[in-house]
């Protein structure tokens, strides 16, 4: 969860910087419009809002989104104006009603219908319209999903998940089958007598004479 949090934060860092120099752009060129051509508010808006889409494009396609995978760029770059013009008709939906509806017609009100309250709508639409569909993010993450290392069970030969170095008995030592077969049929008993495989000598050369008679 935290390192998806964090690449989240990154990305909309990221689509922040590419967005505000989108703004300036879009407001540079709309008070132009206005001011310098004396084009209608909603022309302006029109004109601003292109220009400002492609700047945006170029922005997030080599810096916020430059690790998507770039095969369909043709489909995404069609997806990403397709998307940025539902935005350009939101956000100069807010103008023209500000504009036209309200009554609200000085340069001050129109900057604030369409640079800040149709601005903040259009860029919330566009952050999920770009990572959903255009650059399709959560597909490419959820395939780099990472995966906890798992335990080879070919470590395990026993299957008790006993890890080998912990107590257990060492490979090449001589452990406890080993030594019971040495005690047992090899041992010390006293006068001279030796256990062979559990049977004293003297039995077994008792058995050698019954078997010759």
């Amino acid at each position: 969860m935290r390192p998806r949090l964090e690449r989240l934060v990154g990305e909309l860092v990221k689509f922040g910087a590419v967005g505000a120099l989108g703004f300036l752009v879009n407001v540079a060129i709309f008070n132009l419009c206005i001011h310098s051509f004396q084009l209608a508010p909603i022309r302006s808006g029109v004109i601003s809002q292109v220009v400002a889409i492609g700047t945006n494009y170029l922005g997030n396609r080599y810096w916020t989104y430059r690790h998507i995978d770039k095969n369909r760029i043709h489909r995404e770059t069609m997806l990403f104006f397709f998307f940025s013009g539902i935005g350009l008709v939101l956000e100069n939906g807010i103008l023209a009603l500000s504009h036209y509806g309200l009554g609200y017609t000085s340069p001050l009100a129109d900057n604030v219908a369409k640079n800040v309250i149709g601005l903040c709508l259009g860029t919330l639409f566009r952050f999920w319209a770009y990572r959903t569909w255009v650059f399709r993010v959560g597909q490419q993450q959820d395939g780099r999903t990472e995966r906890a290392p798992q335990r080879d069970d070919a470590d395990d030969a026993d299957g008790d998940g006993a890890d080998p170095g912990a107590g257990g008995p060492v490979p090449g030592s001589v452990s406890g089958g080993v030594s019971g077969s040495v005690s047992g049929g090899v041992s010390g008993s006293g006068a001279g007598r030796v256990e062979v495989g559990g049977l004293a000598a003297e039995e077994q050369r008792e058995d050698r004479r019954q078997l010759l008679k």
